[in-house]
């Protein structure tokens, strides 16, 4: 996917460096798949945990009846969730009673986003707030950043400026075709999750069948378009098995 301004843009598509033949280019708005991945630990203190309930009201106010929700609630270990649903009402019900803890299951929630996130048809975008780094968490990142490379889920991290850009959380954004927003203060995160909600509904479909590589694989794709002022953000690549 891109967010190239103009279909009538040229778009060169390259598959481990062939260059393929696109099929369709896509700007239909088509119903969203959102899966919210929510640090609830207790290092949030009462302002920001309003804010972040702001955020999330303002979210779920913008999803469509087509759209789509679910929502992992994390702290030491992860709460309850609410799976992917229309009743946007449950959704934010699961965020109500935070799971506890001060610590940090980072890599366990992005993993159970990603289950989540790839488990129904259509286009899926996964929002990550945390405000800490990983310390809690079972599972090694480079199992779930591996997930992240085969399912069809687009994560945003969004984290405070203080974090380091180089964290699990920004290697799973990139890896699956997102980025991870720094923001100054919790107030920031309503406007960000609206925007990147906004911006990813808005994002074309490019379609090809690949020709002139292998079948099974690593394939790492290139994607430019022509217009010098299109902002183009695309997957770094995926993984094909044999059949």
């Amino acid at each position: 996917t891109t967010t190239a301004t103009s279909s009538s843009n040229t778009t060169d598509v390259r598959d481990n460096g062939v260059r393929q033949e696109v099929t369709l280019v896509s700007v239909d708005e088509m119903p969203l798949n959102v899966v919210l991945v929510v640090d609830l630990s207790s290092s949030l203190d009462g302002d920001q945990r309003s804010d972040l309930t702001r955020a999330i009201d303002a979210l779920l106010g913008s999803l469509t009846a087509r759209d789509r929700a679910a929502t992992v609630p994390f702290a030491t270990a992860i709460a309850p969730m609410a799976t992917l649903t229309a009743d946007f009402g449950l959704v934010r019900d699961a965020l109500l009673n935070p799971p506890g803890g001060a610590r940090t299951s980072l890599v366990d929630a992005a993993f159970a986003g990603l289950l989540l996130g790839g488990s129904a048809v259509g286009r899926s975008l996964m929002l990550v707030f945390s405000d800490g780094l990983d310390t809690a968490s079972w599972l090694p990142e480079p199992v779930v950043l591996d997930v992240a490379k085969r399912a069809e889920v687009v994560v945003y991290g969004i984290v405070p400026a203080s974090q380091h850009s180089g964290s699990f959380l920004g290697q799973l954004a990139s890896t699956s075709g997102g980025d991870l927003i720094q923001v100054r203060s919790s107030r920031d995160v309503k406007g960000t999750f609206v925007r990147l909600l906004s911006e990813y509904r808005h994002r074309y479909l490019l379609s090809y069948r690949p020709q002139g590589v292998d079948r099974v694989g690593w394939h790492e794709l290139e994607v430019r378009v022509s217009a010098s002022s299109a902002d183009v953000r695309a997957r770094p690549g995926y993984l094909s098995g044999p059949g």
